[in-house]
């Protein structure tokens, strides 16, 4: 039991304490002199109103400061779908390994590899994955050089398909190397915010990335935030094998040079995505990992996502505070009974008088 405190409480203690004192004090006989305070020694034979106007004044400040108990309301939050897609868009998302398109001949005695880039399965993905879950709220975290909230938590799937169609590799002259944890702590904080305003929603994030890391830091762990996440996928584009990527400085341009090998500039640069790396990230989120190599359906990767089974856990219940005034109320209002009752017979006494 707490206080909601509804008249404040210096008000209550200013008020309440100065009474009672004078009231206790007439019960016990206590008289106040020179000589300080002293105590008649003959019976007082209204002590039993005094002391019954002391609990009235107790009571009543009681009333003032509200008790109140806590209560659990079942099912009292909204539930719901919260869905994340954190997106690599690092330069290697744009090594050309990923689904249909005409073969690229990459050099002697190496195998053609599609021209697609692995960034066009993540558009292709997250359009999808949105119209798989209707009705969902959807966020977007996507990471390079930086990471940061592309998409803050909306239900308009409208402007998740706008931001992947629209969205590109960073600037190839910005690179600064991949780190798969780049959007981890971005991710953290969004996840626990949601948690927190929203309570019962169903929490699944999506990572998308070929799992290449460059960066010599080692990379953080995703465990920390597996119990926010109550499903998803793990989402890896790319080959063992490798592809080149085009260079890019902010503008469209299809033909646009690849970035060169560093050990050979005569030669682009080959980016061989990480499965290894990536099923580390699923088994830190408790999370499939899903190897996706063309436009094939999502669906399966949310056909087990039962909203209601996962929010019978009790994250729906609602905790809240219950006002505990009618038991003090009601005693209150008895011992005002008895003042005016002993006031009546005091009165019709003077009276026959």
């Amino acid at each position: 039991m707490s206080a909601r405190a509804v008249v404040p409480v210096g008000v209550v203690l200013l008020t309440a304490v100065p009474v009672l004192v004078l009231c206790v004090g007439q019960s016990l006989g206590l008289t106040v002199g020179r000589g300080g305070v002293r105590r008649s020694d003959a019976p007082r034979a209204g002590a039993w109103t005094w002391w019954r106007r002391a609990a009235l004044v107790a009571v009543v400040a009681v009333v003032g400061l509200t008790p109140t108990v806590a209560v659990t309301q079942a099912g009292g939050a909204r539930v719901g779908v919260q869905l994340w897609f954190v997106v690599d868009r690092t330069g290697s998302m744009a090594a050309e390994d990923w689904g249909p398109g005409d073969p690229v001949i990459r050099g002697p005695g190496l195998d053609p590899v599609p021209a697609v880039q692995r960034l066009d399965g993540v558009r292709h993905d997250v359009v999808s994955l949105t119209g798989d879950v209707p009705g969902a709220f959807y966020s977007v975290i996507a990471f390079a050089d930086e990471a940061g909230t592309q998409l803050p938590l909306t239900d308009d799937a409208t402007a998740v398909r706008a931001w992947a169609q629209t969205v590109t590799q960073e600037v190839t002259a910005g690179s600064a190397g991949t780190r798969r944890d780049r959007a981890l702590d971005v991710l953290e904080r969004s996840l626990r915010d949601a948690q927190d305003r929203d309570p019962g929603m169903v929490r699944l994030v999506f990572y998308l990335s070929d799992g290449e890391q460059t960066a010599d830091e080692e990379p953080g762990t995703f465990d920390r935030i597996a119990p926010l996440v109550d499903g998803g996928a793990v989402l890896g584009y790319g080959t063992a094998a490798g592809a080149p990527m085009r260079t890019y400085d902010g503008t469209v341009d299809p033909d646009a040079d690849y970035i060169p090998d560093p050990e050979d500039p005569s030669q682009p640069a080959l980016s061989r995505a990480d499965e290894g790396a990536l099923r580390e990230v699923a088994a830190e989120l408790g999370v499939p990992y899903v190897h996706r190599d063309g436009p094939t359906s999502t669906a399966d990767l949310v056909a087990d996502v039962d909203v209601d089974t996962i929010a019978a856990d009790g994250r729906a219940d609602v905790g809240a505070r219950r006002d505990v005034v009618w038991p003090f109320a009601l005693v209150a209002g008895a011992l005002l009974a008895a003042e005016a009752w002993t006031w009546a017979r005091a009165s019709s006494r003077g009276r026959r008088r």
